[in-house]
């Protein structure tokens, strides 16, 4: 009796180790699955600084492009106002110059005439000053009416050009960088030409 007492102890004994062990390999288990790899976190925290780093950059990159794109139509359109202003001085040039009759200034003396040039030099160094600040003159005769840049006054019947074609300009019209300045205001064609119909063929 007193082996199989013996036996039996050390049965359970290895059985109880056995036990122990295995609940340790399980705890080990359990650590590792929750406890990630050092090395592996690093390369996530790597893989995310490097993608704030990318997003940082893109949005610099979009600030600097926008300021320098607000600076240069800071710097275009700045004067667009004060341009607008002298326009309407040219236009009064314009016409007071149009008043003159052609008699009056064939028959006018030095004075006058020199009065006639100062007038119209004033004119063009006007608009050439304009031009150095990116306002450029509309030509828009013959062309086909476009709203963006014309506004039309009137109607002409026409039927030598295309229906809608500029053929009168009443006041010229400017352009500052890419945008209007001012319409050009025109009269534009009504009708356009004839279609002549196809003589029709006789049957055979």
């Amino acid at each position: 009796m007193t082996d199989d007492t013996n036996k039996y102890a050390a049965d359970a004994n290895a059985a109880e180790e056995a036990a122990l062990n295995a609940e340790a390999a399980s705890e080990q288990l359990e650590a590792a699955a929750v406890e990630p790899d050092p090395l592996d976190l690093a390369k996530a925290e790597a893989a995310d600084f490097r993608d704030r780093y990318l997003r940082l950059a893109a949005e610099m990159d979009n600030l600097r492009r926008r300021t320098e794109r607000e600076v240069k139509d800071a710097k275009s359109y700045s004067v667009a106002g004060f341009a607008r202003d002298m326009l309407a001085v040219s236009d009064n040039l314009r016409r007071a110059l149009d008043a003159i009759p052609a008699e009056a200034r064939e028959a006018g003396d030095a004075g006058f005439n020199a009065l006639i040039e100062g007038v119209e030099m004033t004119e063009r160094a006007m608009l050439s000053a304009l031009e150095r600040h990116g306002v450029k003159k509309i030509e828009p005769t013959g062309q086909k009416f476009d709203p963006n840049f014309h506004q039309a006054m009137f109607e002409v019947p026409n039927a030598e050009v295309p229906n809608n074609t500029v053929v009168q300009v009443v006041q010229a019209g400017y352009t500052i960088g890419e945008r209007v300045l001012r319409p050009a205001m025109v009269g534009v064609a009504k009708g356009g030409p004839k279609v002549v119909a196809a003589e029709e063929t006789p049957a055979v």
